[in-house]
C-alpha cells in the first residue's frame, strides 16, 4: 500500500514540479492556501487523520522578499508560526517532514560556500522569519525531519526570475542587472527529484539541515546573460552594482551553499546550473507550461 504524502503550497513552483516528477511510489495529496489554513490546527488534524498522512512536504512560504519588510506579520505567520505547528503535528503523528528553507538565512559576508552549521545572520524580514521557522523545527525535534535550504529557485511554472527576464528581454533592448550578488541558481525540478529520491531513506532521531542548489556559481548578471543566450533573445545585458538598484530588503552579496553533506549522505549527483537552465528553457519554448 502506498504511503500518503501531503504536499503543502500546491501552487508554488516546487510543488508543481513535485507533481510533475513523482512516480507511483507514493500517493500525493496537494493542498494550496485556498484548501488548507495552516493556522487551523483542528482542520490539520482532520486532514492528517482522514487521509492517513505519513509524510508532509512543506513548500509553502511567504517569499516576497521586499514586501516582507512591510508585511512582517504575514511573513512571520507563514514562515515561522505555521512551520512550528507542522513540526508539532509531525512529532505527534510520527510523520516524515521535509521543510524548504533559504540561503537568505545568511548575511553573505564571506567568500566561501556556506556549510549547514555556519553562523546564520539574515539581513531582512524574509530571511529572519525563515530562520525562525528552522529554529522552531529544531526546538520541537520531530524525528525523520529534514530542512533543505535552497537558493535562487526557478522553474518553467509560476512566476520566477527566468520567466521575468525572458519577458523583459523581449520587451526591451537593454537590461541592467546586478553583478555583485553571487549565488547558485536552482532548477526546481532538480530539487523536486532529489526530494522524491531521498524520501524513502530519511531516518534521523532529530531534525537535520541540508543544503541543495545546482552546482556552479553565478551572479544575477551571469544568470541573466545565460538566460538570454539560451533563449536566443537579442537584449543587451549590462552589469550594475547593487547600490545602483536599491531594494527595500538587503540581499546577501554571497550566498553560495556547500552541498557536500547532502551529496554524501544520500549519494546523489547535482546537475550544473547551466545544464539545468537549458532543460527548463527548452520546456518553456515548447509552450506547454503555466
Amino acid at each position: 500500500m502506498l504511503e500518503n504524502v501531503l504536499v503543502i503550497g500546491k501552487n508554488g513552483q516546487l510543488a508543481i514540479e513535485i507533481k510533475h516528477c513523482y512516480q507511483n511510489k507514493y500517493n500525493f495529496i496537494f493542498k494550496g492556501k485556498e484548501e488548507i489554513d495552516l493556522q487551523d490546527e483542528e482542520n490539520l488534524h482532520k486532514i492528517i487523520n482522514e487521509n492517513n498522512i505519513k509524510i508532509i512536504i512543506n513548500c509553502a512560504a511567504y517569499t516576497a522578499v521586499d514586501l516582507a519588510e512591510s508585511e512582517i506579520e504575514k511573513a512571520d505567520i507563514l514562515n515561522y508560526k505555521c512551520v512550528e505547528i507542522l513540526a508539532k503535528l509531525a512529532k505527534q503523528y510520527e510523520l516524515k517532514f521535509v521543510h524548504i528553507s533559504t540561503d537568505y538565512v545568511f548575511d553573505g559576508k564571506t567568500n566561501t560556500p556556506y556549510n549547514e552549521n555556519d553562523e546564520t545572520n539574515p539581513l531582512g524580514i524574509y530571511g529572519k522569519t525563515k530562520l525562525k521557522g528552522e529554529q522552531a523545527i529544531m526546538e520541537v525535534t520531530p524525528k525523520n525531519t529534514i530542512i533543505i535550504r535552497t537558493s535562487w529557485l526557478y522553474s518553467s511554472y509560476g512566476k520566477n526570475f527566468v520567466k521575468t527576464m525572458q519577458n523583459l528581454g523581449r520587451q526591451r533592448k537593454e537590461l541592467r542587472v546586478v553583478f555583485d550578488q553571487i549565488g547558485s541558481p536552482t532548477y526546481a525540478r532538480d530539487l523536486a527529484e532529489t526530494i522524491l529520491n531521498i524520501l524513502p531513506v530519511i531516518q534521523n532521531e532529530k531534525p537535520e539541515i541540508y543544503h541543495y542548489s545546482n552546482e556552479g556559481v553565478a551572479s544575477w548578471y551571469d544568470f541573466t546573460k545565460e538566460i538570454m543566450k539560451i533563449s536566443q533573445i537579442d537584449c543587451n545585458v549590462k552589469p550594475i552594482e547593487s547600490k545602483d538598484f536599491p531594494t527595500l530588503a538587503s540581499r546577501p552579496s554571497y550566498s553560495v551553499l556547500n552541498k557536500q553533506k547532502i551529496k554524501e549522505k544520500f549519494h546523489i549527483e547535482i546537475p550544473y546550473w547551466k545544464d539545468s537552465l537549458e532543460k527548463c528553457i527548452s520546456i518553456l519554448q515548447k509552450g506547454d507550461i503555466l
